[in-house]
């Protein structure tokens, strides 16, 4: 299978061909492409050297998948020309997220909307991504009403310019800020733009994008997104308001019978998730499983998973390996 990675020099194309090989997903032959300056570079995959490649040259070899990660208005421009030339894109940005003809997608929760004709996917957020993997056994089983989350989120969301800003003020180097303020020993409660409604894009996105993975619109989900000074992975501590009873017992075995969450939940021993513990790890790990008791109904719960691997590159190369499995790309409806 000929597989593009557009962006492959960023941090999240990094970790997708990383992932790639990990997973063994069958890469007959790589593309790696990046913008103008990267054209030429050489980067290694599973031990061979391939030379990076502009867009233009990467769409005429025709790839039976291009995964990128090269920002929304490089998806906006590019994700088309691959689809026109009948490659099947999966594309990390907001571009396509909530365009309404477009798949949203986590495999564990909704990969059945795929289809042959879906030639643009959506991969999700980084935090709607491990929030739903934990939602989806619990909705099935009781029905979700109300989400409450917050979330404490790695400057490597933000991208290499925010972990070196992060290193440079612990040794004291003044450098370049991905940040308005210091991020060492602070926590800053702004993730993306403010939008009107005083909430910030990377909010909203958890509010929507909840509501069009899970495919229910009853659900009625309120963010608040923070950044904290730690590396690994992203944190949440979410409240969930559910329209049937449900058995704590039961909570915890659907959660551990589910497909990619790890329960790490024993706090008599204290055992419950961290981003440390998360790192370099493609599960969604669900800790600190307890009722809510103010209200009936309702569950708090603490969800931790590394927001470069299952936030991004995990969840895009796990939908490609569906798409395989499911004989709807390329060389496996051939085969």
């Amino acid at each position: 299978m000929k597989v593009a990675v557009v962006g492959a020099t960023g941090l999240v194309g990094t970790k997708m061909l990383q992932v790639l090989a990990e997973r063994n997903f069958p890469v007959t032959e790589l593309i790696p492409v990046a913008s103008a300056k990267s054209i030429g570079k050489e980067i290694t995959f599973k031990g061979k050297q391939f030379k990076v490649v502009s867009v233009e040259d990467a769409i005429k070899q025709k790839p039976d998948v291009a995964i990128f990660s090269a920002g929304g208005s490089a998806s906006l421009e590019q994700a088309p020309l691959f689809a026109a030339a009948g490659t099947t894109v999966i594309d990390n940005s907001s571009a396509w997220r909530m365009d309404p003809t477009k798949k949203l997608v986590v495999p564990e929760v909704n990969a059945d909307v795929l289809t042959p004709e879906d030639k643009i996917i959506a991969n999700p957020n980084c935090s709607t991504i491990q929030m739903v993997v934990a939602l989806k056994p619990l909705h099935d089983a009781y029905k979700i009403k109300r989400v409450v989350v917050s979330t404490y989120q790695s400057v490597t969301g933000t991208g290499v310019k925010a972990v070196d800003q992060l290193f440079n003020e612990r040794k004291g180097i003044d450098g370049p800020k991905a940040y308005p303020y210091t991020i060492d020993l602070n926590v800053l409660p702004h993730i993306d733009v403010f939008t009107e409604n005083g909430y910030t894009k990377e909010e909203m996105k958890m509010v929507k994008e909840t509501v069009k993975i899970m495919g229910d619109e009853n659900i009625k989900v309120t963010a608040t997104t923070v950044r904290i000074p730690v590396m690994g992975g992203h944190s949440e501590s979410v409240n969930i308001e559910f329209e049937n009873e449900f058995d704590l017992a039961e909570v915890r075995d659907l959660l551990s019978k589910a497909p990619g969450i790890v329960v790490v939940d024993d706090v008599a021993n204290l055992k419950y998730p961290t981003p440390l513990e998360a790192h370099d790890k493609d599960d969604v790990f669900v800790g600190r499983i307890r009722r809510d008791e103010t209200q009936g109904k309702t569950l708090n719960c603490w969800i931790v998973s590394d927001n470069l691997r299952k936030g991004a590159a995990t969840n895009a190369v796990q939908i490609a390996e569906y798409l395989v499995a499911k004989n709807l790309i390329g060389q496996a409806v051939e085969a």
